[in-house]
């Protein structure tokens, strides 16, 4: 069976071969890191083997769960914000039609999201839309006080249980959280929803294989064991591999880049179903990397159409950037260009190629364009997008990270940067035991 591979050949003209071979011994030295759970953040590494360590029994409980909510609900609202919907929505939209929402006749419930906003608006239109509808929540967040997620869930929860009786209601949450502790905890508790536990030693951004992400995929009809397999066989294949990896040297390369000034990664794609996909990975490196003034910033586009308004700045703008090519190397389905007589539009040179063959073309022509006009090119290709080949690059990304983020000498699975806009806004609101903050804060303004 082919496997997840990587091309860095593009990039050797402007960081040499032998540099990138340089990081080896460091690179196996992280990854044992990694494995012994003996580096920086070391209480954050449950992900690292979560993929071998998911049981049948766990996958049948998140498959019969999945099931009760299909038998109540047209629509399922995930509510939650970052890594603990971003995996989910990743995954959600490259395996669905891409007209997913305008299909009437379905197997499975339409799946939306909460809590990731705070838009009044966004809140409003999406509790006009619930009220005429069958739904159900599920709604993820280890404490159960984080603002944007917690805001919706007592918004949603109260249209549910005006809209069903207690007891109805009650089976249409589920809740995915702490253990043992927390807000939304205690109200599953006396509530009775049934509930998922976030592992303690798995980060947001990398939970996407626990129930966080794993259920909500479920619900949307997808294959869970698939994409679990395709995880496990790229942990297997890093493990054996090590420092030969495809993770290992995409670390690697990355991170010769970035001290040769190409201090911007943007990762490109060529299939729309993967958007998500790249937002997924924006957080996961994003705020993994991003600290002590450290870090290669994360952007993303979509290919071709963003050739057609950030094309230019790529081809010739600041020479600070790098491209990360995820290439699906054969499509799902099959589009063949007719012959059209009148020949206006000058495309019966297409006439008889598959659709697939003249976006193959577009993203080698863009690539040896980009390279020629200044810009490194990383290439990760895939067989075919499903679950498994999914499966194997989420994963392949995650232990890539954790790699990066050691050699980069900073702790890639915490996120304390992320505290200081939720003190100011908290400051603003006038949330009671911020009153010093808030003083503070109106001195500024």
């Amino acid at each position: 069976m082919e496997n997840l591979k990587i091309d860095i050949s593009k990039t050797f003209t402007f960081v040499s071969e032998e540099k990138v071979n340089g990081y080896k011994s460091q690179v196996a030295s992280h990854l044992k890191s990694l494995y012994e759970k003996t580096g920086r953040g070391s209480d954050f590494l449950g992900w690292v083997n979560l993929p071998s360590s998911i049981d049948e029994a766990q996958l049948s409980d998140i498959e019969t769960t999945a099931a009760n909510l299909k038998s109540k609900a047209d629509v399922v609202v995930v509510i939650g914000i970052g890594g603990s919907y971003l995996g989910a929505r990743a995954v959600i939209d490259a395996m669905s039609n891409s007209f997913d929402h305008l299909i009437t006749e379905r197997k499975n419930p339409v799946v939306i999201y909460a809590g990731q906003n705070i838009g009044e608006d966004y809140t409003a239109e999406l509790l006009e839309l619930l009220k005429d509808k069958s739904f159900a929540l599920v709604v993820i967040s280890k404490s159960g006080t984080t603002t944007e997620p917690a805001l919706a869930f007592r918004l949603l929860k109260d249209l549910l249980e005006s809209k069903y009786s207690a007891e109805e209601a009650k089976d249409r949450i589920v809740a995915i959280t702490d253990a043992k502790k927390g807000a939304l905890r205690t109200l599953a508790d006396q509530k009775g929803y049934k509930t998922y536990v976030i592992p303690d030693d798995v980060g947001g951004r990398y939970s996407v294989l626990t129930p966080v992400g794993l259920l909500p995929i479920a619900v949307a009809g997808i294959d869970i064991r698939a994409l679990v397999k395709g995880a496990k066989d790229m942990e297997e294949i890093t493990a054996k591999e090590g420092e030969n990896s495809a993770a290992a040297t995409y670390a690697a390369v990355r991170n010769e880049l970035y001290k040769n000034g190409k201090a911007t990664e943007i990762l490109v794609n060529y299939q729309p179903k993967l958007h998500f996909v790249a937002e997924w990975w924006k957080q996961l490196y994003g705020e993994s990397e991003g600290k002590e003034n450290k870090g290669i910033f994360p952007a993303a586009v979509d290919f071709s159409t963003d050739l057609h308004s950030m094309g230019q700045w790529i081809q010739e703008g600041v020479r600070n950037i790098f491209e990360t090519i995820i290439t699906v190397s054969k499509a799902n389905k099959t589009v063949i260009v007719p012959t059209d007589e009148a020949d206006l539009d000058g495309l019966n040179f297409l006439a008889g190629k598959r659709v697939d063959d003249v976006n193959k073309m577009a993203e080698l022509g863009t690539l040896l364009a980009h390279v020629d006009g200044g810009v490194p090119n990383i290439k990760v290709e895939i067989p075919v997008l499903n679950e498994y080949y999914l499966g194997q690059l989420l994963y392949f990304f995650e232990i890539a990270c954790g790699i990066s983020g050691y050699i980069l000498d900073i702790n890639p699975f915490d996120q304390p940067g992320v505290e200081a806009y939720k003190k100011n806004m908290f400051a603003l609101l006038e949330k009671p035991g911020f009153e010093a903050e808030t003083a503070a804060i109106k001195a500024k303004l």
